[in-house]
């Protein structure tokens, strides 16, 4: 592997970490909104949906990005 083969694959493996915290962070966010009292008193019903879609993110993101970059480099 070449230099440049190598950074590519570390800044591969960094986005694909920072999209699954992303999507763990959007989770305990939809949470909070749904469940407290932080952003709206009583909580809010938008919050599950938004847990959903955090969940999704955290667990298929990754994948699909690295079913992306190996279609993409043949």
């Amino acid at each position: 592997m070449t230099p440049d083969e190598d950074s590519l694959w570390r800044n591969r493996f960094i986005f694909l970490n920072l999209v699954r915290i992303g999507g763990t962070v959007l989770v305990l966010f939809a949470l909070a909104l749904w469940q407290s009292d932080l952003i709206v008193e009583g909580g809010t019903p938008i919050g599950f949906p938004l847990a959903l879609i955090g969940l999704a993110i955290s667990f298929l993101g990754p994948r699909w990005l690295a079913r992306k970059w190996v279609r993409g480099s043949r």
